[in-house]
């Protein structure tokens, strides 16, 4: 499943790039694309698995980019 959000306050491409990078290392995670001039974050992750993938990218986010949100 594939399946984009809207972020809030992502501060700058370099942070974008560096909230990727780290996203993709997250168990379950198949793919993730995080866009700072359209604000949006793109994941896939297998269906069965996906919600609880997205939580884990969500807490992530939240300890690494303490301003960024992902609205869901």
């Amino acid at each position: 499943m594939k399946k984009s959000f809207k972020l809030d306050e992502i501060d700058c491409a370099n942070c974008a790039r560096e909230l990727q990078d780290e996203l993709t290392r997250l168990e379950g995670v198949k793919s993730v694309s995080v866009n700072f001039m359209t604000q949006k974050l793109t994941l896939e992750a297998e269906d069965n698995e996906f919600d609880e993938v997205l939580d884990r990218v969500v807490e992530f986010t939240a300890e690494a980019e303490p301003d960024c949100e992902i609205i869901l």
